[in-house]
């Protein structure tokens, strides 16, 4: 693309060059004709073609005077876009800032934006729902690919520390004990264990004959069976009447006991010391390193099997909500004007708020530019269109010499 504007920059400068020196040979010409014989019209077309030349050297000086000094001459105000690099790129910077970005301007542009339109008309194409799905699935492999497991691992431990020991272990420990009274749950507890424990003193008989020979043998050799037997069937009895009787006093004493264990729990010093203790000794980053380590090592393995695996729930989740997404955006007008008042009020509001910076950012990317460079890139830009300037002014001055000249031999 350079090569071609040089190409047609090169042709239009040798056009303008050439229609200057085409009015130097016409003045000539005319300049020797008079002398050898002069007629009326050679006057016209003296004036025409001396005029000219002064319109193309004038507007020749111009328009190079901008990009750099006419024929490497020094000249006071030449040379302009490398000598006032610097301001151009200020007013420049100043003249974007005032004229662009400003509420006049921005707020019409911004009003007419459906971003959510073109969102949902490139997501309802399936080859779109792929695209998006693919790069979803690559940008998230390439974070947890990316991640340290050090640093995540500790990561987990020191938050998971943090976490734990923020926990009220009282109140949930009171809270728990109280919904397992409500539950009744301590009551299914006891009728479990109390056939167990009937059948533990039936197959202790002999331990307590045992205890009692040791303690009292003298009493034990008199009747040691029939005491251990009449121990043995009292404590039966009286398991007996506990799983007989739901109003029985153990039971009502086992729920009192424990409520009054619960609310002790909760406002006890003691135990909220006790709880303490046990979260400064075992609520450690050391004690739940291994458990972190082992959750990151499960965590990363089954993310990454599920994300290589098409046919994962993972994959199939992440299609569906893709499409649920695009649905969601073309069938709910609420959400839609929703999301774009959200951007047009978020693109208005950076916009006008990083005014100075676009300013600061087109003033500072100018200055950095080598003048030689900036000049030189500008020229094969603009510099086609500059040379009409010198053929027009050729032509133009041309005419104008000719009208003073004409009327000149008209009035005077």
């Amino acid at each position: 693309m350079s090569d071609i504007k040089k190409n047609q920059l090169r042709k239009h400068k040798r056009l303008a060059t050439g229609l200057f020196f085409f009015m130097a040979i016409v003045y000539g010409v005319m300049v020797y004709l008079q002398h050898q014989g002069s007629e009326a019209w050679m006057g016209y077309v003296e004036a025409f073609s001396e005029a000219g030349m002064v319109g193309a050297l004038a507007d020749w000086f111009a328009v190079t005077a901008i990009f750099k000094h006419p024929l490497g001459i020094p000249i006071p105000h030449t040379n302009l876009i490398e000598r006032k690099k610097d301001d151009l790129g200020q007013n420049l910077g100043k003249f974007v800032k005032d004229n662009f970005l400003n509420p006049e301007n921005i707020r019409p542009y911004i009003e007419k934006l459906n971003v959510v339109k073109w969102v949902s008309e490139w997501l309802n194409k399936p080859a779109s729902q792929k695209i998006l799905e693919k790069e979803i699935i690559n940008l998230t492999q390439k974070i947890i690919s990316d991640l340290q497991d050090k640093d995540v691992e500790q990561f987990l431990a020191n938050k998971g520390t943090e976490i734990l020991r923020e926990i009220d272990f009282q109140k949930i420990s009171s809270s728990g004990i109280k919904y397992f009274i409500d539950k009744n749950e301590h009551i299914t507890l006891l009728e479990i264990l109390l056939p167990e424990i009937k059948e533990y003193i039936n197959e202790s008989q002999e331990m307590i004959l045992h205890r009692l020979s040791e303690n009292r043998p003298f009493i034990a050799f008199l009747a040691g069976r029939k005491i251990s037997n009449e121990v043995v069937e009292g404590l039966i009895k009286f398991i007996d009447e506990i799983e007989s009787d739901k109003e029985h006093f153990i039971r009502k004493k086992l729920t009192k006991n424990l409520q009054g264990f619960s609310e002790e729990i909760l406002v006890s010093e003691q135990w909220k010391e006790k709880f303490e203790k046990l979260k400064q000794e075992v609520l450690t980053e050391q004690n739940l390193r291994s458990y972190t380590d082992d959750a990151w090592q499960s965590i990363k393995g089954l993310l990454l099997q599920n994300l290589e695996n098409p046919n994962s729930q993972l994959q199939g989740y992440l299609q569906s909500n893709i499409q649920k997404l695009s649905h969601s955006l073309i069938d709910n007008q609420d959400i839609s004007n929703r999301i774009n008042s959200w951007v047009r009020h978020f693109l208005y509001r950076m916009t006008l708020k990083n005014r100075d910076e676009v300013e600061a950012l087109i003033s500072s990317t100018v200055a950095g530019w080598k003048g030689k460079e900036l000049s030189e890139k500008l020229e094969l830009e603009v510099g086609k269109d500059l040379q009409f300037i010198r053929i027009n002014g050729t032509l133009v001055g041309g005419f104008v010499g000719l009208l003073i000249y004409t009327l000149t031999h008209l009035f005077i």
